[in-house]
C-alpha cells in the first residue's frame, strides 16, 4: 500500500511539473527551443490551416517527445549538442506530446521519439525512433542543408 501512495505522489509531482512547463512560452535550453502548442502554431505550423506552410526562416528539426520516454531522453543531449554545433544554420524545437496532444494528433504521432525534419524547400520528413549523433548529422546535412 505504501508503494501505491509513493507512486501516486510521484505522478502528482510529474503532473504539476509538466503543467508548469506548458504555461511558459518558448523555453530555451542550450539552443533547443521547447514549444507550447501556442508557440508551435506561430513558429512552425498553424495546424488550424488546411494547407500546412512552414512558418520559420531556417530549416528545422522538431522532436516530439515525452518526459517518461527512455529513447526520448537518450536523444535529448544529442539534440543539445547538434544545436550548439549547427548554431544559426538550423533551429531545433521540442514538443511534449503529453502537454500538446493536439499537435501530436495533427502529425499522427503514435510512437516517440518522432523527429520531423523541415527543410526550407521541399517536403518535410518524419522519422521515428532513437538514432546516433552521426545519423542525425547525415540527415541534417542531406535533408536540411542540401550537402
Amino acid at each position: 500500500m505504501k508503494r501505491i501512495y509513493a507512486i501516486i505522489a510521484v505522478l502528482c509531482t510529474l503532473t504539476i511539473a509538466a503543467a508548469t512547463c506548458t504555461t511558459a512560452d518558448a523555453q530555451t535550453k542550450k539552443g533547443v527551443v521547447t514549444l507550447s502548442s501556442k508557440d508551435f502554431k506561430t513558429k512552425v505550423y498553424d495546424i488550424s490551416q488546411k494547407e500546412q506552410k512552414y512558418l520559420g526562416s531556417k530549416p528545422a528539426i522538431v522532436d516530439f517527445y515525452a518526459s517518461w520516454c527512455g529513447p526520448c531522453r537518450a536523444i535529448s543531449p544529442i539534440l543539445d549538442e547538434l544545436a550548439a554545433e549547427y548554431g544559426d544554420k538550423i533551429v531545433i524545437y521540442k514538443v511534449d506530446v503529453d502537454a500538446s496532444p493536439e499537435i501530436a494528433k495533427a502529425f499522427g504521432i503514435r510512437s516517440i521519439p518522432a523527429v520531423l525534419f523541415i527543410p526550407l524547400k521541399g517536403e518535410s520528413k518524419m522519422t521515428v525512433g532513437g538514432r546516433s549523433k552521426d545519423d542525425f548529422k547525415k540527415q541534417i546535412d542531406s535533408m536540411l542543408l542540401g550537402k
